[in-house]
């Protein structure tokens, strides 16, 4: 299990840091109106902004197999 968290922790990572993003965008820029799908409500934004903080911070990630082709 640890192992599993440690090779998948820019994940996490970027989950958290946009979640934090997706709520502080809200609460700062926000939607006044309320009529923006994303912005007007805490946690869809949050949610939103984690979800493709993840994507982003996970693109990142090297592949295992890769990673043992360049040692060989």
């Amino acid at each position: 299990m640890k192992n599993w968290i440690i090779y998948n922790k820019l994940y996490f990572i970027g989950t958290f840091a946009g979640a934090l993003a997706g709520f502080l965008y809200w609460k700062y820029v926000g939607c006044l109106t309320g009529s923006c799908a994303i912005t007007s409500s805490p946690v869809s934004s949050t949610i939103y902004f984690a979800f493709f903080g993840a994507i982003i911070l996970g693109a990142l990630k090297e592949k295992k197999k890769e990673t043992e082709a360049n040692k060989k």
